[in-house]
């Protein structure tokens, strides 16, 4: 008869140090099974069968493959919709139970919930534990027990309710001899599951101290290297958060508050799922979108004749980055001076930003557009000649992205920006006071 075995499925969380699901199926006395499944419901929708995320996720793989192969056990990778694989896995081994992580996004629960109730079928349990944010659902609420819409007040909140505890690792390494021992299992190649090589270059999951203590002056200017980078990382689970606010702790309020950030977005998601579709304020919903297709096309492929606007977007199409301050320029250029309904933005990054969270990237785009919680008021219109002459004084940045800025064959600006500006308030005002 075959040996009874508990799985660990990763999915956000693509490590073995410090990862909570997986300390407690390492801890249940149990030879623990590795799994990553390749959810062709996820993997059917992206077009561009060269993505660098699902490239990602595979070296992320390999790395954990090499480091589990040392040990005589191997991950088990299958390809699939997920509750089809569970019915394989329960005829390869006998599973007592399931561990897992949360995953907060609307799909992931209703996978979650469906793979629970399956497995309750056969008896047994699906066990899920808080690992990719610090503090999650109704850890931060109000007095009154609902939650925050705001962050300040939100961030307050969250600062006085963390503690050391929480910041605890899981020492996994403890009982990594805890793995199930069997014959190596191959990883399948990108190209069998679909998927080519980008030729992308992902950025390494350290952080340099300097840049964490100088983050507050540094961060808002492009052409430095001024932020930490980590975002893939943390996206895909490959560097634990707890670690890093650990490690970071006393050397940036600003850099603490990113990842705070990183809480309130999961959060809203949580409470709010509407907001994946919807304006979080349903008044921002009449806005009469222009949406002219030309118009989207020149943002997308920066040519807009906003030279700020225009290096946002080409950093964005080749590298799958584009650096936090010029996301905040390119939203709002997108959403008030061409008045283009922020949920097309909001797709366009889903499909390039290798570090696409759904929770941070909604969170971004409705704050740029006004209509979500905590959101730049709708009267705020970014200048984008001024946020040049602010954080890119000596065109370093642009000139990087857009060479033949000042040139004859440059394009000139699509639209006019007191033009736009004016137009902008007219057509939000017109929805907002009905």
């Amino acid at each position: 008869m075959k040996e009874e075995v508990v799985i660990f499925w990763y999915r956000r969380d693509l490590r073995l140090q410090d990862n909570a699901g997986l300390y407690h199926a390492l801890r249940s006395g149990y030879p623990v099974v590795p799994v990553f499944i390749f959810d062709t419901k996820i993997l059917d929708e992206l077009t561009d069968k060269k993505d660098p995320r699902v490239e990602f996720i595979h070296r992320a793989l390999s790395e954990i493959q090499e480091q589990l192969e040392k040990r005589g056990s191997t991950l088990d990778i299958r390809t699939g919709t997920p509750l089809a694989v569970y019915a394989q896995l329960l005829q390869s081994y006998r599973v007592k139970a399931v561990y897992a992580n949360h995953d907060y996004e609307p799909y992931a629960r209703k996978r979650d919930q469906e793979i629970a109730d399956f497995l309750l079928k056969q008896q047994i349990p699906l066990h899920s534990y808080k690992d990719q944010v610090i503090l999650e659902k109704d850890e931060v609420v109000k007095d009154d027990g609902k939650p925050y819409t705001v962050f300040t007040p939100y961030s307050r909140k969250w600062k006085a309710v963390c503690r050391a505890f929480h910041l605890r690792a899981y020492p996994t390494e403890k009982y990594l001899n805890a793995f199930y021992r069997q014959a190596v299992k191959n990883l399948p190649s990108l190209e069998e599951i679909g998927f080519r090589p980008t030729g992308f270059s992902f950025p390494p999951r350290t952080w340099k101290e300097d840049v964490i203590r100088h983050y507050q002056a540094q961060r808002d200017i492009p052409a430095l290297p001024g932020t930490s980078r980590l975002s893939v990382h943390l996206r895909f689970g490959t560097v634990s958060i707890r670690v890093l606010a650990r490690e970071t702790a006393g050397l940036s309020e600003t850099f603490l508050n990113e990842l705070i950030w990183r809480d309130f977005y999961q959060m809203i998601l949580w409470h709010f799922p509407q907001v994946v579709h919807q304006s979080f304020k349903p008044e921002y919903d009449r806005i009469q979108w222009r949406n002219n297709e030309t118009d989207f096309r020149a943002w997308c492929e920066g040519r807009t004749g906003y030279p700020i606007v225009d290096a946002g977007m080409r950093e964005l199409n080749a590298t799958g980055f584009m650096h936090n301050r010029v996301r905040m320029i390119v939203a709002s250029f997108l959403t008030k001076h061409l008045l283009i309904d922020w949920r097309k933005g909001e797709a366009y990054f889903a499909q390039k930003l290798l570090d696409y969270d759904l929770p941070a990237n909604n969170g971004g785009w409705q704050w740029a557009a006004g209509s979500g919680c905590d959101a730049a008021p709708y009267f705020r219109v970014f200048n984008p000649y001024l946020q040049t002459k602010k954080f890119d004084p000596e065109l370093k940045y642009i000139r990087q992205w857009v060479p033949e800025y000042s040139e004859l064959h440059y394009p000139r600006p699509i639209v006019e920006h007191e033009l736009a500006r004016k137009r902008c308030l007219e057509v939000y005002a017109a929805a907002l006071k009905k």
